[in-house]
Protein backbone atom coordinates (compact mmCIF):
# COMPACT_ATOMS: atom_id res chain seq x y z
CA UNK A 1 0.00 0.00 0.00
CA UNK A 2 1.33 3.53 -0.89
CA UNK A 3 1.92 6.06 1.85
CA UNK A 4 0.00 8.67 2.63
CA UNK A 5 1.58 12.07 2.23
CA UNK A 6 0.27 13.65 5.27
CA UNK A 7 0.95 12.38 8.98
CA UNK A 8 0.14 14.02 12.17
CA UNK A 9 2.85 16.30 12.30
CA UNK A 10 2.99 17.64 8.67
CA UNK A 11 -0.74 18.22 8.45
CA UNK A 12 -0.22 20.10 11.70
CA UNK A 13 2.88 22.23 10.06
CA UNK A 14 0.76 22.82 6.83
CA UNK A 15 -2.05 24.21 9.16
CA UNK A 16 0.52 26.34 10.91
CA UNK A 17 2.15 27.67 7.96
CA UNK A 18 -0.96 28.25 6.16
CA UNK A 19 -2.49 30.30 9.26
CA UNK A 20 0.91 32.49 10.21
CA UNK A 21 0.82 33.83 7.04
CA UNK A 22 0.93 37.93 6.37
CA UNK A 23 -2.80 38.27 8.22
CA UNK A 24 -0.25 38.84 11.97
CA UNK A 25 1.61 41.38 10.41
CA UNK A 26 -1.38 43.10 9.33
CA UNK A 27 -4.23 42.02 11.90
CA UNK A 28 -2.03 43.14 15.31
CA UNK A 29 -2.05 46.91 14.90
CA UNK A 30 -5.40 47.08 13.28
CA UNK A 31 -6.92 45.42 16.09
CA UNK A 32 -4.77 46.96 19.16
CA UNK A 33 -5.74 50.37 17.81
CA UNK A 34 -9.21 48.88 18.51
CA UNK A 35 -9.11 47.32 21.48
CA UNK A 36 -5.96 48.37 23.12
CA UNK A 37 -4.42 46.06 25.67
CA UNK A 38 -7.39 43.99 25.41
CA UNK A 39 -6.49 42.83 21.96
CA UNK A 40 -4.57 39.67 23.71
CA UNK A 41 -7.74 38.46 24.93
CA UNK A 42 -9.62 39.03 21.13
CA UNK A 43 -7.07 36.67 20.09
CA UNK A 44 -8.01 34.13 23.22
CA UNK A 45 -11.17 34.22 21.50
CA UNK A 46 -10.92 33.91 18.74
CA UNK A 47 -8.50 30.81 18.97
CA UNK A 48 -11.45 29.33 20.85
CA UNK A 49 -13.50 30.00 18.17
CA UNK A 50 -11.17 28.88 15.48
CA UNK A 51 -11.29 25.63 17.67
CA UNK A 52 -14.56 24.98 17.81
CA UNK A 53 -15.08 25.78 14.03
CA UNK A 54 -12.11 23.38 13.22
CA UNK A 55 -13.89 20.78 15.20
CA UNK A 56 -17.08 21.24 12.91
CA UNK A 57 -14.82 21.18 9.96
CA UNK A 58 -12.71 17.95 11.23
CA UNK A 59 -16.10 16.11 11.40
CA UNK A 60 -17.47 16.74 7.92
CA UNK A 61 -14.09 16.20 6.41
CA UNK A 62 -14.56 12.24 8.03
CA UNK A 63 -17.59 12.36 6.62
CA UNK A 64 -17.17 13.77 2.91
CA UNK A 65 -13.55 13.51 2.69
CA UNK A 66 -13.18 15.59 -0.82
CA UNK A 67 -10.42 18.01 -1.31
CA UNK A 68 -13.28 20.68 -1.80
CA UNK A 69 -13.38 21.11 1.74
CA UNK A 70 -15.78 23.90 2.39
CA UNK A 71 -17.98 24.28 -0.71
CA UNK A 72 -18.37 20.30 -0.48
CA UNK A 73 -19.39 20.80 3.12
CA UNK A 74 -22.07 23.44 1.79
CA UNK A 75 -23.04 21.33 -1.15
CA UNK A 76 -23.59 18.32 0.94
CA UNK A 77 -25.79 20.48 3.68
CA UNK A 78 -27.86 22.76 1.11
CA UNK A 79 -28.03 20.84 -1.90
CA UNK A 80 -27.37 21.25 -5.54
CA UNK A 81 -29.20 24.78 -5.32
CA UNK A 82 -29.14 28.46 -5.68
CA UNK A 83 -27.62 28.96 -2.38
CA UNK A 84 -24.67 26.55 -2.35
CA UNK A 85 -24.05 27.90 -5.86
CA UNK A 86 -23.67 31.32 -4.47
CA UNK A 87 -22.11 30.40 -2.04
CA UNK A 88 -19.38 29.34 -4.51
CA UNK A 89 -19.45 32.29 -6.10
CA UNK A 90 -19.26 33.88 -2.35
CA UNK A 91 -16.02 32.13 -2.12
CA UNK A 92 -14.30 32.72 -5.16
CA UNK A 93 -15.07 36.95 -4.11
CA UNK A 94 -13.26 35.96 -0.90
CA UNK A 95 -10.60 34.98 -2.17
CA UNK A 96 -10.17 37.67 -4.28
CA UNK A 97 -10.61 39.90 -1.67
CA UNK A 98 -8.25 38.06 0.79
CA UNK A 99 -5.82 38.25 -1.61
CA UNK A 100 -6.32 42.29 -2.09
CA UNK A 101 -5.74 42.61 1.79
CA UNK A 102 -1.87 40.58 1.15
CA UNK A 103 -0.88 42.46 -1.93
CA UNK A 104 -1.92 45.85 -0.05
CA UNK A 105 -0.07 45.00 3.19
CA UNK A 106 3.19 43.79 1.29
CA UNK A 107 2.99 47.46 -0.40
CA UNK A 108 2.60 48.99 3.19
CA UNK A 109 5.33 47.29 4.59
CA UNK A 110 7.61 47.63 1.47
CA UNK A 111 6.58 51.06 1.28
CA UNK A 112 8.35 51.80 4.89
CA UNK A 113 11.49 51.67 2.78
CA UNK A 114 11.23 54.50 0.73
CA UNK A 115 8.01 56.94 2.33
CA UNK A 116 4.71 55.22 3.34
CA UNK A 117 2.26 57.45 1.08
CA UNK A 118 -0.63 55.92 -0.84
CA UNK A 119 1.14 56.26 -4.05
CA UNK A 120 4.21 53.93 -2.71
CA UNK A 121 1.33 51.55 -1.01
CA UNK A 122 -0.50 50.96 -4.35
CA UNK A 123 2.70 51.27 -6.67
CA UNK A 124 4.43 47.83 -4.54
CA UNK A 125 0.79 46.73 -4.27
CA UNK A 126 0.10 46.22 -7.79
CA UNK A 127 3.54 45.53 -8.65
CA UNK A 128 3.42 42.52 -6.46
CA UNK A 129 0.77 41.31 -8.20
CA UNK A 130 1.68 41.56 -11.02
CA UNK A 131 4.62 39.68 -10.74
CA UNK A 132 3.16 37.04 -9.05
CA UNK A 133 0.62 36.62 -12.19
CA UNK A 134 3.36 36.69 -14.55
CA UNK A 135 5.46 33.60 -12.41
CA UNK A 136 2.02 31.90 -11.93
CA UNK A 137 1.18 32.14 -15.82
CA UNK A 138 4.71 31.01 -16.74
CA UNK A 139 4.99 28.40 -13.74
CA UNK A 140 5.65 28.98 -10.38
CA UNK A 141 7.70 25.67 -9.51
CA UNK A 142 11.07 26.85 -8.67
CA UNK A 143 8.46 29.74 -5.79
CA UNK A 144 6.98 26.69 -4.44
CA UNK A 145 9.78 25.02 -3.85
CA UNK A 146 10.97 27.54 -0.92
CA UNK A 147 7.31 27.50 0.43
CA UNK A 148 8.73 25.46 3.08
CA UNK A 149 12.05 27.60 3.91
CA UNK A 150 9.82 30.60 3.84
CA UNK A 151 7.64 29.41 6.62
CA UNK A 152 10.62 28.16 8.55
CA UNK A 153 11.80 31.59 8.04
CA UNK A 154 9.10 33.26 8.97
CA UNK A 155 8.09 31.07 12.04
CA UNK A 156 11.56 31.49 13.71
CA UNK A 157 11.80 35.44 13.31
CA UNK A 158 8.42 35.69 15.21
CA UNK A 159 9.39 33.51 17.70
CA UNK A 160 13.15 35.10 17.68
CA UNK A 161 11.32 38.90 18.32
CA UNK A 162 8.72 37.44 20.82
CA UNK A 163 10.96 36.10 22.80
CA UNK A 164 13.14 39.02 23.07
CA UNK A 165 10.41 41.22 23.41
CA UNK A 166 8.97 39.41 25.75
CA UNK A 167 12.04 40.14 28.31
CA UNK A 168 11.56 44.30 27.86
CA UNK A 169 7.75 44.46 27.87
CA UNK A 170 6.35 47.17 30.22
CA UNK A 171 3.71 45.51 32.28
CA UNK A 172 2.12 48.99 33.44
CA UNK A 173 1.40 49.28 29.18
CA UNK A 174 -0.81 45.89 29.97
CA UNK A 175 -2.49 47.43 32.99
CA UNK A 176 -6.41 46.76 32.78
CA UNK A 177 -6.80 50.58 34.29
CA UNK A 178 -5.61 51.79 30.68
CA UNK A 179 -7.70 49.64 28.55
CA UNK A 180 -10.42 50.84 26.48
CA UNK A 181 -14.28 49.51 26.96
CA UNK A 182 -14.66 45.97 27.09
CA UNK A 183 -17.03 46.15 24.73
CA UNK A 184 -14.00 46.99 22.03
CA UNK A 185 -12.58 43.04 22.80
CA UNK A 186 -15.60 41.97 20.71
CA UNK A 187 -15.71 44.96 18.19
CA UNK A 188 -11.52 43.26 16.86
CA UNK A 189 -13.00 40.13 17.28
CA UNK A 190 -13.75 40.01 13.20
CA UNK A 191 -10.63 41.12 12.75
CA UNK A 192 -8.42 38.95 14.81
CA UNK A 193 -9.99 36.28 13.12
CA UNK A 194 -8.57 36.88 9.82
CA UNK A 195 -5.28 36.35 11.25
CA UNK A 196 -6.30 32.69 12.20
CA UNK A 197 -7.96 31.46 8.84
CA UNK A 198 -6.06 29.17 6.89
CA UNK A 199 -6.90 26.36 9.12
CA UNK A 200 -9.52 24.73 7.20
CA UNK A 201 -6.86 23.63 4.64
CA UNK A 202 -6.05 21.12 6.97
CA UNK A 203 -9.55 19.33 5.72
CA UNK A 204 -8.26 19.71 1.79
CA UNK A 205 -5.45 16.84 2.99
CA UNK A 206 -8.38 14.20 3.96
CA UNK A 207 -7.46 12.06 0.92
CA UNK A 208 -3.82 12.30 0.73
CA UNK A 209 -3.78 11.50 4.90
CA UNK A 210 -2.83 8.29 7.07
CA UNK A 211 -5.42 7.28 9.23
CA UNK A 212 -7.56 10.34 9.18
CA UNK A 213 -10.06 8.89 11.52
CA UNK A 214 -7.34 9.38 14.22
CA UNK A 215 -5.23 12.57 12.88
CA UNK A 216 -7.48 15.00 10.75
CA UNK A 217 -9.16 16.03 14.51
CA UNK A 218 -5.78 15.94 16.42
CA UNK A 219 -3.92 17.92 13.74
CA UNK A 220 -6.68 20.52 13.54
CA UNK A 221 -6.46 21.09 17.42
CA UNK A 222 -2.87 20.93 17.77
CA UNK A 223 -2.19 23.53 14.67
CA UNK A 224 -5.17 26.07 16.01
CA UNK A 225 -3.58 25.65 19.51
CA UNK A 226 0.23 25.80 18.67
CA UNK A 227 -1.09 29.18 16.48
CA UNK A 228 -3.15 30.83 19.28
CA UNK A 229 0.08 30.47 21.97
CA UNK A 230 2.13 32.22 19.21
CA UNK A 231 -0.50 34.62 18.47
CA UNK A 232 -1.33 35.47 22.39
CA UNK A 233 2.59 35.92 23.01
CA UNK A 234 2.89 38.40 20.07
CA UNK A 235 0.07 40.29 21.09
CA UNK A 236 1.47 40.60 24.31
CA UNK A 237 4.94 41.39 23.08
CA UNK A 238 3.65 44.35 20.74
CA UNK A 239 1.32 46.12 23.00
CA UNK A 240 3.91 45.07 26.04
CA UNK A 241 6.69 47.79 23.93
CA UNK A 242 4.48 50.26 22.33
CA UNK A 243 2.36 52.66 23.84
CA UNK A 244 -1.14 52.35 22.48
CA UNK A 245 -0.88 55.54 20.70
CA UNK A 246 2.22 54.38 19.23
CA UNK A 247 0.11 51.08 17.80
CA UNK A 248 -2.47 53.74 16.64
CA UNK A 249 -0.04 55.66 14.58
CA UNK A 250 1.93 52.84 13.01
CA UNK A 251 -1.00 50.22 12.71
CA UNK A 252 -0.14 48.67 9.55
CA UNK A 253 3.24 48.46 10.50
CA UNK A 254 2.90 47.83 14.00
CA UNK A 255 4.26 44.42 14.68
CA UNK A 256 7.63 45.95 12.82
CA UNK A 257 7.36 48.87 15.06
CA UNK A 258 7.71 47.26 18.27
CA UNK A 259 11.22 45.51 17.33
CA UNK A 260 12.65 48.62 17.33
CA UNK A 261 12.85 49.34 21.56
CA UNK A 262 14.80 45.84 21.40
CA UNK A 263 16.97 45.42 18.01
CA UNK A 264 16.69 49.24 17.34
CA UNK A 265 16.20 50.40 13.32
CA UNK A 266 17.90 46.89 12.27
CA UNK A 267 14.85 45.65 13.78
CA UNK A 268 12.34 47.02 12.24
CA UNK A 269 13.96 46.56 8.65
CA UNK A 270 14.17 42.88 9.69
CA UNK A 271 10.64 42.57 10.86
CA UNK A 272 10.01 44.73 7.91
CA UNK A 273 11.12 42.32 5.42
CA UNK A 274 9.78 39.15 6.96
CA UNK A 275 6.36 40.64 6.45
CA UNK A 276 7.31 40.91 2.90
CA UNK A 277 8.57 37.58 2.75
CA UNK A 278 5.33 36.42 4.13
CA UNK A 279 3.30 38.39 2.13
CA UNK A 280 5.13 37.28 -1.44
CA UNK A 281 4.73 33.34 0.40
CA UNK A 282 0.61 34.35 0.68
CA UNK A 283 0.22 35.45 -3.09
CA UNK A 284 2.22 32.50 -4.62
CA UNK A 285 0.16 29.76 -2.34
CA UNK A 286 -3.16 31.27 -3.05
CA UNK A 287 -3.09 33.65 -6.62
CA UNK A 288 -3.13 30.33 -8.73
CA UNK A 289 -5.08 27.54 -6.24
CA UNK A 290 -7.61 29.58 -5.01
CA UNK A 291 -7.97 32.25 -7.94
CA UNK A 292 -8.40 29.72 -10.91
CA UNK A 293 -10.31 26.93 -8.84
CA UNK A 294 -12.51 29.37 -7.34
CA UNK A 295 -12.92 30.35 -11.05
CA UNK A 296 -13.75 27.26 -12.55
CA UNK A 297 -16.26 26.40 -9.43
CA UNK A 298 -17.81 29.54 -9.72
CA UNK A 299 -17.75 29.75 -13.26
CA UNK A 300 -18.49 25.92 -14.81
CA UNK A 301 -20.69 24.83 -11.33
CA UNK A 302 -18.93 21.60 -10.75
CA UNK A 303 -15.88 21.41 -8.58
CA UNK A 304 -12.23 20.72 -10.74
CA UNK A 305 -9.93 18.25 -9.98
CA UNK A 306 -8.13 19.74 -7.19
CA UNK A 307 -4.20 18.82 -6.70
CA UNK A 308 -3.39 17.88 -10.55
CA UNK A 309 -0.82 19.36 -12.52
CA UNK A 310 -3.00 19.56 -15.53
CA UNK A 311 -4.78 22.34 -14.24
CA UNK A 312 -2.27 24.40 -15.65
CA UNK A 313 -3.60 24.44 -19.32
CA UNK A 314 -5.76 27.22 -18.60
CA UNK A 315 -5.16 31.25 -17.60
CA UNK A 316 -8.38 32.62 -18.07
CA UNK A 317 -9.25 32.45 -13.94
CA UNK A 318 -5.83 33.60 -12.99
CA UNK A 319 -5.63 36.60 -15.19
CA UNK A 320 -9.83 37.58 -14.38
CA UNK A 321 -9.00 37.37 -10.75
CA UNK A 322 -5.57 39.66 -10.76
CA UNK A 323 -7.54 42.21 -13.15
CA UNK A 324 -10.73 42.28 -10.41
CA UNK A 325 -7.88 42.61 -7.68
CA UNK A 326 -6.54 45.28 -9.12
CA UNK A 327 -9.67 47.80 -8.42
CA UNK A 328 -9.83 46.44 -4.76
CA UNK A 329 -6.24 47.92 -4.39
CA UNK A 330 -6.52 51.09 -5.82
CA UNK A 331 -9.63 52.11 -4.05
CA UNK A 332 -10.61 50.16 -1.47
CA UNK A 333 -7.80 50.72 2.31
CA UNK A 334 -6.17 48.20 3.82
CA UNK A 335 -8.70 48.83 6.98
CA UNK A 336 -11.72 48.05 5.02
CA UNK A 337 -10.29 45.23 2.69
CA UNK A 338 -9.14 43.03 5.77
CA UNK A 339 -12.34 43.77 7.72
CA UNK A 340 -14.27 42.57 4.82
CA UNK A 341 -12.55 39.64 3.97
CA UNK A 342 -12.96 38.83 7.69
CA UNK A 343 -16.44 39.16 7.99
CA UNK A 344 -17.18 37.63 4.23
CA UNK A 345 -15.18 34.73 5.25
CA UNK A 346 -17.16 34.26 9.02
CA UNK A 347 -20.48 34.26 7.61
CA UNK A 348 -19.40 31.95 5.55
CA UNK A 349 -18.27 29.82 7.71
CA UNK A 350 -21.06 30.36 9.98
CA UNK A 351 -23.16 28.59 7.18
CA UNK A 352 -20.88 26.13 6.94
CA UNK A 353 -21.24 25.36 10.97
CA UNK A 354 -25.13 25.99 10.97
CA UNK A 355 -25.49 23.54 7.86
CA UNK A 356 -24.19 21.28 9.79
CA UNK A 357 -27.14 20.47 11.92
CA UNK A 358 -28.68 19.30 8.71
CA UNK A 359 -26.10 16.47 8.70
CA UNK A 360 -25.04 15.68 12.00
CA UNK A 361 -26.56 12.49 12.56
CA UNK A 362 -24.14 11.43 9.51
CA UNK A 363 -21.02 13.15 11.15
CA UNK A 364 -21.92 12.20 14.77
CA UNK A 365 -20.07 15.42 15.93
CA UNK A 366 -21.15 16.92 19.08
CA UNK A 367 -24.18 19.23 19.07
CA UNK A 368 -23.04 22.13 21.64
CA UNK A 369 -19.58 22.26 19.96
CA UNK A 370 -21.16 22.63 16.79
CA UNK A 371 -23.83 25.60 17.60
CA UNK A 372 -21.02 27.31 19.64
CA UNK A 373 -18.58 27.12 16.03
CA UNK A 374 -21.46 28.34 14.32
CA UNK A 375 -22.82 30.92 17.03
CA UNK A 376 -18.86 31.84 17.47
CA UNK A 377 -18.54 32.71 13.50
CA UNK A 378 -22.24 34.83 13.29
CA UNK A 379 -21.54 36.79 16.74
CA UNK A 380 -17.87 38.30 15.39
CA UNK A 381 -19.26 38.83 12.26
CA UNK A 382 -21.80 41.19 13.91
CA UNK A 383 -20.15 42.52 15.73
CA UNK A 384 -17.24 43.68 13.12
CA UNK A 385 -20.25 44.68 11.56
CA UNK A 386 -21.65 46.50 14.66
CA UNK A 387 -18.17 48.24 15.12
CA UNK A 388 -17.39 49.23 11.24
CA UNK A 389 -21.13 50.94 11.26
CA UNK A 390 -19.69 53.71 12.57
CA UNK A 391 -15.90 53.53 12.13
CA UNK A 392 -15.95 52.48 8.31
CA UNK A 393 -19.73 52.30 7.11
CA UNK A 394 -18.51 51.55 3.74
CA UNK A 395 -17.03 48.46 4.54
CA UNK A 396 -20.74 47.21 5.08
CA UNK A 397 -21.79 47.97 1.95
CA UNK A 398 -18.59 46.00 0.56
CA UNK A 399 -20.29 43.02 2.25
CA UNK A 400 -23.48 43.45 1.21
CA UNK A 401 -21.86 44.42 -2.32
CA UNK A 402 -20.12 40.95 -1.86
CA UNK A 403 -23.22 39.18 -1.39
CA UNK A 404 -25.46 41.02 -3.66
CA UNK A 405 -22.59 40.22 -6.68
CA UNK A 406 -22.62 36.58 -5.74
CA UNK A 407 -26.02 36.18 -6.35
CA UNK A 408 -26.13 38.33 -9.55
CA UNK A 409 -23.48 36.83 -10.68
CA UNK A 410 -24.88 33.26 -9.58
CA UNK A 411 -28.14 34.35 -11.84
CA UNK A 412 -26.43 35.83 -14.94
CA UNK A 413 -24.08 32.45 -15.47
CA UNK A 414 -27.72 30.32 -14.96
CA UNK A 415 -29.16 32.09 -17.52
CA UNK A 416 -26.48 32.07 -19.80
CA UNK A 417 -25.99 28.60 -19.70
CA UNK A 418 -22.54 29.03 -18.91
CA UNK A 419 -23.24 27.45 -14.95
CA UNK A 420 -25.24 24.71 -13.64
CA UNK A 421 -25.23 23.55 -10.24
CA UNK A 422 -22.22 22.97 -8.10
CA UNK A 423 -22.08 18.88 -7.89
CA UNK A 424 -21.71 17.11 -4.56
CA UNK A 425 -18.61 14.79 -5.02
CA UNK A 426 -18.77 12.75 -2.48
CA UNK A 427 -22.64 10.53 -2.81
CA UNK A 428 -23.02 8.00 -0.31
CA UNK A 429 -27.10 8.16 -0.52
CA UNK A 430 -28.56 5.23 -2.94
CA UNK A 431 -30.80 7.73 -5.14
CA UNK A 432 -28.52 10.27 -5.20
CA UNK A 433 -26.10 7.76 -7.01
CA UNK A 434 -28.92 7.00 -9.11
CA UNK A 435 -29.77 10.17 -10.20
CA UNK A 436 -26.35 10.84 -10.89
CA UNK A 437 -26.09 7.86 -13.36
CA UNK A 438 -29.25 8.41 -14.98
CA UNK A 439 -28.25 12.00 -16.18
CA UNK A 440 -24.55 11.34 -17.63
CA UNK A 441 -26.12 8.10 -19.23
CA UNK A 442 -29.15 10.33 -20.86
CA UNK A 443 -26.71 12.95 -21.47
CA UNK A 444 -24.11 10.87 -23.25
CA UNK A 445 -27.30 9.11 -25.29
CA UNK A 446 -28.61 12.44 -26.47
CA UNK A 447 -25.20 13.54 -27.08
Amino acid sequence: MQKKAFGLWSAVFLGVGSMVGIGIFIVIGEAGAIAGNLVIYTFVLGGIIALLAGYSLAKLALRYPSRGGVIEYLVQEYGEGFFSGSAGVLFYLAQLIGLAAVCKSFGTYAATYIQVTPFWINTFALAILALFTLINLIGAYFVAKSENLIVITKLSALIIFVGAALLYIDPTRLSAKDAPALINLFYALGLVFFAYQGFSVITNTVEDMQNPAKNMLRAMLIAISLVMILYVSTAVAVLGNLSLNEVIKAKDYALAEAAKPIFGELGFKIMAAVALISATSAINASLYSATQISYDLAKKGELPKFYQYNVFHSNEGLIVSALLIVPMILFVNLDEIATTASIVVLLIQGFVHAGHFLKIKETQANRILVFLAALGAFSAAGFAMAYTSSKMPLVSWYVAGAFFGAYLLEILLRFSGKRGNIKKHILYNDDEIKKRLEAVLYKKATS
